[in-house]
């Protein structure tokens, strides 16, 4: 799932309408509107997946801080998921 490229043009990243986040290859669900808030990042931000299963994570070696986050179901790349950096202490940022 690509939300968007590096150098701008996310037109996910301030949207807040209610709704679900499903993988653009597959159509898996993977974030609730309602799990998403407003960070700095230029990636929308969510605090918790949809289903145990949504993602997928593995260790991200460069990124001591992160796991590589795709899909559950057909592993397209989603991203990463940031330990420690959500809006509440202990929370993690997708």
């Amino acid at each position: 799932m690509s939300f968007c490229s590096f150098f701008g043009g996310e037109v996910f990243q301030n949207h807040f309408e209610p709704g679900v986040y499903v993988c653009a290859k597959c159509g898996y669900e993977l974030f609730s509107s309602c799990s998403k808030y407003a960070h700095s990042s230029p990636w929308p931000a969510f605090t918790e997946t949809i289903h145990a299963d949504s993602v997928a994570k593995r260790p991200d070696h460069n990124l001591p801080e992160a796991f590589k986050v795709s899909c559950g179901r057909c592993g397209n790349g989603l991203g990463h998921e940031f330990l420690n950096d959500g809006p509440k202490r202990g929370q993690s940022r997708f």
